[in-house]
């Protein structure tokens, strides 16, 4: 399963309300927990960053695919969720 990346920065506000979208989320739809998420802080790891195109946080990758970038709705967040999700099952059926 391929991780999803979430870029983000601490005192971003749009940021902070994806965080609280998810959690809301995970709680509603709980096998979405399965997907390997991992939230990146670009002030914390700004060399890993640099790695990735995007100029606004926050940002989510799918492997090196970006899913979406810049401020989101609840409805975008679970919009990116069931594309990790879907991408993960569809691995899963092929091997």
């Amino acid at each position: 399963m391929k991780p999803l990346l979430m870029f983000k920065l601490k005192y971003c506000g749009y940021c902070r309300r994806v965080e609280k979208y998810l959690e809301e989320i995970f709680a509603e739809k709980p096998h979405y927990r399965q997907i390997p998420l991992e939230i990146v802080d670009e002030a914390k790891e700004p060399e890993r960053s640099r790695k990735y195109d995007y100029y606004y946080v926050p940002t989510f990758f799918l492997g090196d695919v970006k899913l979406h970038e810049g401020a989101m709705d609840r409805f975008q967040v679970e919009q990116v969720l069931e594309m990790a999700w879907q991408s993960s099952q569809s691995q899963e059926q092929s091997v």
